[in-house]
């Protein structure tokens, strides 16, 4: 189904007014910037991956959670 056409400047004024404008929106083809997943290889000892393995087994997610979420913390540690 094609959606509704109409101007920037309507488009604003619509929400401006607090007025939904979904049915404007092509959301099957938005992108949120920043988030495209990128692959990195990092080599860790055998140690430290026995210990993301014990901790991703405690909280019950995976290696590869453990290890986002920690670097993220690092990054941006107000954010959690």
């Amino acid at each position: 189904m094609k959606k509704k056409s109409i101007s920037t400047e309507q488009f604003d004024a619509l929400f401006d007014q607090g007025i939904d404008v979904t049915e404007y929106l092509e959301l099957d083809k938005s992108v949120r910037p920043g988030l495209k997943q990128r692959r990195v290889s990092v080599d860790f000892p055998a140690w430290m991956v026995q210990e993301l393995d014990r901790e991703a087994s405690r909280l019950g997610i995976t290696r590869q959670s453990v290890i986002k979420f920690w670097i993220s913390e690092k990054l941006h540690p107000s954010a959690g």
